[in-house]
């Protein structure tokens, strides 16, 4: 996928924006396209929170996506590549970004929409490289303390968005069934022939105790294939998820 942006020095190109990576240990890949393209965002969103900002990728993403909405990104590492990216873009003025870990992140308000491209590894071996370590490894932000800050940091109509392999997405859910209700679940395939890889999932406040109706507990469930299997050649789906930030697209 990395062919449908241009490759800068250090940076990938984008449509509308740059993002720089040189400093920061994970740099731009599918996981974070695709939270950044599929995650709903609502015209009345005033707070958007990136959870794991990173190079600050996916928020720079929700700021095109949104009219008026302030997104803050929050991460445990260094956040001022996040920053530089953020105003050379079009939308710096609604940018955010704080260098905390979210566990002890206490903004004044609450959190429209809440995403989170998270560590997933939790029992493979680790990096010897300390930041790609902390950036894909649960070891500083484990799936309960994720789905704790999260239920804090929503607000009540809020909605949150996430990416995950899937055997990891399946532990996330059985972590997160009595504090936050699935709403919808995408399976992303690299080609037609290949099983799922990544899960897209979206979650609101509210778990297996409340007794929601029929409707409410049944999200919404569907499939995303990337590419077709012959090379650089994608679906239609994903061109149209994702056309508005690749330059081929």
């Amino acid at each position: 996928m990395d062919q449908s942006v241009e490759r800068l020095e250090g940076a990938f190109r984008f449509k509308r924006f740059t993002i720089r990576q040189d400093r920061c240990p994970m740099k731009v890949g599918t996981d974070g396209v695709l939270l950044g393209a599929w995650a709903e965002v609502r015209p009345d969103d005033r707070q958007i929170l990136d959870i794991g900002t990173g190079t600050g990728l996916i928020a720079v993403m929700l700021a095109q996506r949104s009219a008026q909405a302030r997104v803050t990104g929050v991460d445990i590492d260094d956040v001022s590549q996040a920053r530089e990216n953020a105003d050379a873009s079009p939308w710096g003025d609604r940018l955010h970004f704080v260098q905390t870990p979210v566990q002890e992140f206490r903004p004044t308000e609450r959190f429209d929409l809440i995403v989170s491209n998270p560590p997933f590894y939790v029992d493979s071996l680790t990096s010897p490289d300390l930041g790609r370590t902390t950036a894909r490894h649960a070891v500083h932000l484990s799936y309960g303390e994720l789905i704790d800050a999260v239920v804090r940091l929503l607000a009540p109509e809020g909605r949150f968005a996430v990416v995950l392999p899937v055997a990891e997405a399946r532990h996330f859910r059985t972590l997160a069934v009595d504090r936050l209700r699935l709403t919808r679940l995408t399976e992303v395939r690299t080609t037609p022939r290949r099983g799922a890889r990544r899960v897209l999932m979206s979650f609101v406040a509210g778990g297996g105790a409340a007794q929601p109706s029929v409707e409410e507990t049944s999200p919404l469930l569907d499939q995303l294939v990337i590419g077709t299997g012959e090379h650089e050649c994608y679906t239609p789906e994903y061109r149209a998820l994702t056309r508005d930030f690749y330059l081929k697209f």
